[in-house]
């Protein structure tokens, strides 16, 4: 299975725009130095690799949960991407993915070790060479 996704700039980094889409059709939008620097309309890197982050940990906890033979009644991750500018330039330093599951009569020990075994095997999880780090809750 192959995916894939595009972008285009034109101009300098600070001045110039650009537009990001996916092959699916489903995202196309812009991106420039307002967007990753600071607040303007559309996205950037770093926003799109927290999304697939947290859609690939999450659609991975889900089937660890289906092996165990539980069902999750909601998963909702939020992946926090951090950039940092250090001395060779910029560099994506963590994630940090927080997880809140609502799973009716889950063991909170056997929930945790799934969470952090999902975090492990997601395929963008071993992608990515930053600390990525994980707080998972059960919903009470």
């Amino acid at each position: 299975m192959q995916r894939s996704a595009s972008a285009s700039w034109t101009g300098g980094p600070k001045s110039g725009t650009g537009t990001i889409s996916t092959q699916s059709g489903v995202l196309k939008t812009q991106y420039g130095f307002n967007t990753r620097f600071e607040e303007g309309p559309g996205t950037n890197p770093e926003e799109l690799i927290g999304a697939a982050h947290a859609g690939c940990f999450t659609m991975a906890l889900a089937a660890a949960l289906e092996k165990e033979g539980m069902t999750a009644k909601n998963l909702h991750t939020r992946a926090t991407v951090t950039l940092e500018k250090l001395d060779g330039g910029f560099e994506i330093v963590a994630v940090h993915l927080d997880l809140v599951a609502d799973i009716p009569g889950a063991d909170p020990a056997t929930f945790e070790k799934i969470a952090f075994a999902a975090k492990a095997d997601c395929p963008v999880s071993k992608l990515l060479n930053a600390t990525i780090t994980l707080s998972a809750k059960l919903k009470e």
